[in-house]
């Protein structure tokens, strides 16, 4: 037998009916028989324990009941009383009342749920073309906001590596639609808040579309948004971004509605089935495939429309595929990277019009099958459980044996984050069975690039086989090109299989970002400004269905901001190490006043009304830098990861005064720095961010005026240059005068990074005179006259010193000379 059968009893929790809820299960009846009841599980991937049942009603195609149901109860032969347990296993939910004024949902069979989902920790069901959220951590319901018109569905995905922001984005991002809306006409909501509130999503290229809303999807293995476009019964994707946004998915049949599945893991697997169909697509929709039925290595039929089957139940996890049919046969396939097949398990008495397949685990599936207990409202549940491996043991199904014992990688089940200019190495172990060579392969849709080497003691073994890369669309194609210097290779040696009984390779790969490879195409690639994810799949080539526990190796890869990186400014030269400033002043409430006609607290560079007292926030900053005020200076900036130095960044940043001072501009001007295009500032990035952001210059704005891309004409350009850093060597000149300045820095170099880097510090500009009171004008003319006037008595003075001495000697002979005549006379006789 494929299972033994475990009935189970599962009691139902009973709720009062009150005024704020209506019910929305109902009881079992004779109107309402098990014939007519189809079963639905909904899980929440990263909660092996937590999944919905929906009971499906064919006549009305409607869901009558909803059910949470904790499988970790199931076991055992019969399931404990609910008195006996934490909570029930099963437990039918109750929704609030419509909001007051409009007329409450109530009664048998009046509330029709068209689609349930699990965002994070809350289930979102769609219930009279309403949504509501159901947080079963909290126990607590709530109706979402900011849906206007009807909707049908919602849409969403899992990511399950707690703890990372990005992850996280993931899990919150809901879409709500009406499925069979015209695209032109169609309401389209998102939300990214876990369902809670919505808000209208906009579609680009309305216009251009032709056809009814089958769907849309987030594709985060491709970082696009996947709209499904139906059309005279066939269907194809339209996508969101650069560059997939030029082109849609290959066509296929559409001629029944399909449920789709998306496939956990953000691998872009999707699953697409109605009873007579089963179509699978391994690359977010670009390329939809058949899924044949194999017996061995022999194909039966190339699609399950060829076999004649009628599909009853599908159920998908990571990596694989279970398919109930009517006819009471099993299929199980594996989702590998290649292609998708079946086989057919041996016949067996497993099939109902209840029953409903699981996957609780790898390998293992449970067929579930609901009896009926008409003297109580509970159920009886007959769980099978099926273990894949065992049954494929069974030499008739020729399931072959797997080649390869062992393969295992640190990175199974991680998520990494690459940021720009940054490269991941990851390392895999394979060891084969005994004499054979089994080849291993490397998936990875999106923008990244890969180099990957096996290392086999002597035999070296590399292959990435053209079907790798998802086919269907040329850019992707593109995407997953490898670099000619680092493609990956393929080597072997003269030795034979059989003498390598126990070799093990080791899988090297190493990742990096396609644009930094140097051979991105622009064409094809997405902008290197949009932080992407992407999957990296480590499996073996033509695997064996047999490998039932020889799971893939799958990480995921966040191309985005690296939250451990952080600027620090260089600080060696500090004015408290000069003794300029004291660090315990600086301590106890240091404040100091900036002159009114110093700053502007709007930054608009005009002298403010009065002058700004200003408490120096030490803690924060610690003791400032010094700089000369007459030598043009630039700070030194330093790129740090979780605590250790990486490099000094050469890339373009911005600086502002964070009190408004203006008393400083740049050595450089728009001409100067050889701008194509009239470069950016702050007074026109305020202006286009308005007065809420006043330090709003950032990556995502920047745009260098160097850039051929940039067409804004360069009108002025003897304008100051404010940009540092890149490929300039522009400088901060401060004006005449001395204090503490405050700044905020930002990394605007789109390409350096994807982190928001910035930070602030302090400078104080010292060995400035005070400015004269007089205007230079009356200076000069003032010094001009005391010059000449000095010269002029330089000449002077001496002149009239010369003729007063000649004066005086002349006096002095005349004195003498009448004194000897007069002495002369007296000696003569004639005194």
């Amino acid at each position: 037998p494929l299972a033994k059968n475990h009935p189970l009893k599962i009691q139902e929790k009973k709720y009062f009916v009150s005024s704020n809820v209506f019910p929305i299960d109902i009881m079992l009846s004779q109107n309402h028989t098990f014939e007519l009841m189809l079963f639905q599980i909904v899980k929440q991937p990263c909660y092996r324990g937590l999944l919905i049942c929906v009971q499906l009603f064919v006549t009305p195609r409607t869901i009558q009941s909803t059910e949470f149901c904790r499988p970790e109860y199931w076991s055992g032969l019969l399931f404990p009383s609910p008195g006996d347990l934490p909570s029930p296993g099963i437990e039918p939910m109750s929704l609030p009342a419509e909001p007051p004024g409009k007329p409450k949902i109530t009664g048998v069979g009046t509330p029709e749920v068209t689609s349930a989902h699990f965002a994070g920790s809350v289930l979102l069901l769609v219930v009279n073309q309403k949504v509501y959220v159901y947080d079963y951590e909290a126990n607590f319901w709530t109706a979402s906001t900011g849906i206007e018109h009807p909707v049908s569905h919602v849409s969403g995905d899992n990511c399950c590596y707690s703890g990372n922001s990005f992850c996280m984005d993931i899990s919150n991002s809901v879409f709500a639609y009406l499925h069979g809306d015209e695209i032109s006409q169609a309401n389209i909501y998102f939300s990214n808040s876990r369902g809670y509130r919505f808000q209208k999503y906009t579609l680009e290229r309305r216009a251009e579309l032709i056809g009814t809303l089958g769907g849309i999807f987030s594709f985060h293995s491709l970082s696009q948004v996947g709209l499904l476009l139906v059309d005279q019964q066939m269907a194809m994707f339209s996508y969101s971004d650069h560059p997939l946004n030029r082109s849609f998915g290959l066509p296929f049949d559409y001629d029944r509605t399909l449920d789709i599945l998306i496939a956990p893991g953000q691998k872009g697997i999707l699953i697409f089935w109605f009873q007579k169909n089963l179509l699978v697509s391994r690359n977010s929709g670009q390329l939809v495939e058949s899924v044949q039925v194999r017996e061995g290595q022999r194909i039966l039929y190339n699609s399950i429309l060829k076999a004649n089957i009628t599909i009853h139940s599908v159920a998908a996890n990571e990596n694989e595929l279970a398919v109930l049919t009517r006819e009471n046969n099993l299929y199980y396939g594996s989702l590998g990277i290649q292609s998708s097949s079946l086989i057919k398990f041996a016949d067996q008495n497993i099939w109902s019009q209840e029953a409903v397949l699981m996957f609780t685990d790898v390998g293992m599936l449970e067929i579930l099958t609901p009896l009926p207990d008409m003297i109580f409202p509970a159920f009886d549940f007959q769980k099978c459980l099926l273990n894949i491996q065992a049954l494929l043991m069974d030499p008739q199904l020729q399931a072959g044996i797997c080649k390869v014992e062992l393969l295992q990688g640190e990175f199974e089940n991680k998520m990494y984050t690459i940021d720009m200019n940054s490269q991941l190495e990851l390392t895999a172990l394979m060891i084969p069975q005994p004499g054979t060579l089994p080849v291993p392969l490397v998936s990875k849709p999106g923008p990244l690039g890969i180099s990957n080497q096996a290392e086999n003691g002597g035999v070296d073994q590399c292959k990435i086989p053209g079907d790798v890369q998802p086919a269907g669309t040329r850019a992707l194609r593109e995407e997953l090109a490898w670099p000619p210097d680092l493609a990956p290779h393929s080597h072997r040696s003269d030795l034979r299989p059989s003498s390598l009984p126990y070799k093990h390779s080791n899988q090297n790969i190493s990742l990096k970002q396609q644009h930094h490879w140097g051979r991105a195409d622009p064409n094809f690639t997405s902008s290197i400004k949009r932080p992407t994810i992407s999957t990296i799949t480590l499996d073996i080539t033509n695997k064996e269905i047999s490998c039932v526990d020889l799971k893939p190796l799958t990480a995921l890869i966040s191309v985005g901001c690296d939250l451990e990186k952080k600027i620090v400014i260089q600080n060696e030269l500090s004015a408290c190490h000069h003794g300029v400033l004291d660090p315990v002043a600086l301590q106890d409430n240091y404040s100091y006043i900036i002159e009114r006609e110093a700053y502007n607290p709007n930054f608009q560079g005009q002298p403010a009304e009065e002058d700004l007292e200003v408490y120096y926030p030490y803690e924060k900053l610690g003791c400032p830098l010094l700089a000369y005020y007459d030598t043009p200076w630039k700070p030194v900036v330093e790129l740090w990861r979780e605590g250790k130095f990486q490099e000094v960044v050469e890339a373009e940043y911005v600086l502002l005064e964070m009190n408004g001072l203006f008393t400083y501009t740049y050595s450089l001007t728009a001409g100067m720095a050889g701008c194509s295009a009239q470069p950016q500032n702050w007074t026109t990035i305020t202006e286009m961010a308005g007065d809420t952001a006043s330090f709003s210059w950032d990556r995502e704005n920047y745009m260098s005026c160097h850039d051929p891309d940039y067409h804004e004409p360069l009108r002025w350009p003897d304008v100051p240059y404010q940009i540092l850093g890149g490929p300039t060597e522009n400088k901060v000149v401060f004006d005449q005068r001395n204090g503490i300045y405050i700044f905020f820095i930002s990394i605007v170099d789109p390409s350096y990074s994807y982190c928001h880097l910035e930070t602030t510090f302090s400078v104080y500009v010292y060995g400035a005179f005070p400015l004269s009171i007089f205007p230079p004008e009356i200076t000069i003319v003032l010094l001009t006259v005391a010059t000449l006037l000095s010269v002029w008595l330089a000449y002077m003075i001496p002149q009239l010193l010369h003729m007063e001495q000649d004066l005086e000697v002349s006096g002095f002979w005349a004195r003498l000379y009448q004194r000897c005549r007069r002495s002369c006379a007296c000696l003569w006789g004639r005194c």
